[in-house]
């Protein structure tokens, strides 16, 4: 084991942690109307939280185990073998302990769950919330985690043993959140008024806050899934920073020829948005590579919460398709271009291969898209059916935050 290796994955544990709660949860917080803020924080943190739980029971062992291609085994139930009390012995996993590598896995299974409710923000009921997260987390996070990430001699994942190529999540976490997001907004449909009534965000510093929290917080989140402190985890850092400038730019830029006016929101949604794009590439491709990959996403997810949005007519509320999955699937497939070596990058030797390996790269994209959404189906259903998905019309216009938590964010 290596003491730097896991200084830095435990200092990048904590950045994720700081991603989802308070950045993801800021972020989503001042994007809604003030009477649902709170019940957007509380969604946020308990399904994060509700994840953490079930991956300390079952998730990890079911993620990083050996089992078959499509799913792990029960070896590592409640963490079991990680650690040893009798000679106080850590299990080992690279140069780090495996008990720390749980860890780090731990909250990305977390934030993935909790990008999933802004899809349905201020209308979900908050027991459906999570009955959903459970049913989610288990049967679509678990297997999209196990077929992307786990390699083994014998039985590896069914995504990885075809190659395809995602560094810290862009496929496990992005689109797939984006995809059971949309399968949200519809399941759970419309919010009352939507398309006829304002509904504007209520606090866009407390979006910016968040914003730039999951930026910082990012860093860790790409440059800790190098899982040491190397050079690898030096080039996942800087394309982290530049692929998000030029995403923030490449939105502004956007935004400004299309509508006459650079926003704050707009900017803050650009470097959610490049963050999104250079995951599955971050440590994948070189600096230009991450340049173009972070102007891309930037650009095209000004359509996608604009123009795909209102194609797919569906009330995505804060846009977790239209910059999770949309981005997500940019970044996918342009991991497969720039990963050559004739494009700066450090993988493929051969400017043949890159067609292939682009092949490859839409086959994890669709395989997530088809497995995610059906389960984000089926659960959603289950949900309704237990707890009912959505609150009553009257609950929905007094807001949440009293209806559902019998709290207020501002007392005027």
């Amino acid at each position: 084991m290596d003491k730097a290796d896991i200084s830095w994955v435990l200092v990048s544990t904590l950045l994720v942690l700081m991603m989802a709660v308070p950045g993801l949860a800021l972020f989503y917080g001042g994007l809604v109307r003030a009477k649902n803020v709170l019940s957007v924080l509380m969604q946020v943190l308990c399904a994060f939280a509700l994840a953490l739980v079930l991956w300390f029971a079952y998730g990890y062992s079911l993620a990083f185990t050996e089992g078959n291609a499509f799913i792990g085994g029960a070896s590592r139930l409640f963490m079991n073998g990680l650690f040893d009390p009798a000679t106080g012995g850590f299990a080992p996993s690279g140069s780090l302990t495996e008990l720390l590598f749980a860890s780090f896995q731990a909250t990305f299974a977390g934030i993935t769950c909790a990008l999933v409710v802004g899809s349905f923000a201020e209308r979900a009921r908050f027991s459906a919330v999570m009955v959903f997260v459970a049913i989610w987390f288990t049967f679509a996070y678990l297997p999209i985690a196990h077929m992307v990430w786990f390699a083994s001699d014998t039985a590896p994942g069914l995504l990885n043993a075809r190659g395809a190529l995602d560094f810290a999540g862009g496929t496990v976490v992005h689109i797939n959140a984006g995809v059971a997001g949309l399968v949200g907004a519809y399941v759970v449909g419309k919010r009352l008024g939507y398309g006829r009534e304002a509904m504007q965000p209520h606090n866009l510093p407390l979006t910016y806050i968040g914003a730039m929290l999951l930026w910082v917080g990012w860093f860790g989140f790409n440059a800790g899934s190098a899982l040491a402190a190397d050079g690898n985890a030096t080039l996942a850092f800087f394309n982290t920073l530049i692929a998000t400038a030029a995403a923030v730019l490449g939105w502004v830029a956007a935004e400004w020829t299309i509508k006459g006016k650079p926003s704050v929101l707009g900017a803050a949604s650009g470097a959610v948005a490049g963050l999104v794009g250079i995951t599955p590439a971050a440590g994948l491709v070189g600096p230009v590579g991450a340049f173009v990959i972070g102007i891309v996403a930037g650009v095209i997810c000004v359509w996608g919460v604009n123009g795909l949005k209102r194609l797919l007519r569906a009330d995505d509320s804060l846009d977790v398709f239209g910059v999770h999955g949309v981005g997500g699937i940019v970044g996918a497939l342009l991991t497969g271009v720039f990963n050559a070596q004739v494009l700066g990058g450090p993988g493929l030797d051969s400017p043949g291969l890159i067609l292939g390996q682009v092949w490859v790269q839409l086959e994890g994209v669709l395989i997530t898209m088809v497995w995610s959404g059906a389960v984000a189906w089926v659960a959603f259903k289950i949900a309704d059916r237990l707890c009912g998905l959505r609150v009553s019309p009257d609950e929905e216009r007094q807001g949440l935050d009293i209806s559902s938590h019998g709290e207020s964010a501002y007392h005027l």
